[in-house]
């Protein structure tokens, strides 16, 4: 049973590597480096982030509960606000 497992895994192996399904080639512009694109095209790339005022109550409310467990988040929460306690104590929100 185990030299018939060896034996596919094997055949697999040969099979991925002598198959055409490699590495794909791209073709650079010579005008451009690479590092650049277009807004619409790295806008679909990308995730666009939104910014921390505009959460909704619901994802406020979670980041409430996640800083309540900690005695200092909450108390940093309560004088300067729940978005700046949750990036002082958890890093960067999630949403």
């Amino acid at each position: 049973m185990k030299t018939l497992v060896v034996l596919v895994l094997c055949s697999l192996a040969v099979i991925c590597l002598t198959s055409d399904a490699g590495p794909q080639t791209v073709d650079v512009n010579p005008d451009q480096e690479g590092l650049f694109v277009e807004q619409d095209e790295a806008s679909t790339v990308v995730r666009q982030k939104r910014a921390a005022g505009y959460l909704t109550q619901f994802q406020l409310e979670s980041l409430r509960e996640v800083c309540e467990a900690n005695l200092a988040c909450e108390h940093m929460m309560d004088v300067s606000g729940i978005i700046a306690a949750y990036t002082a104590y958890y890093g960067p929100i999630p949403y």
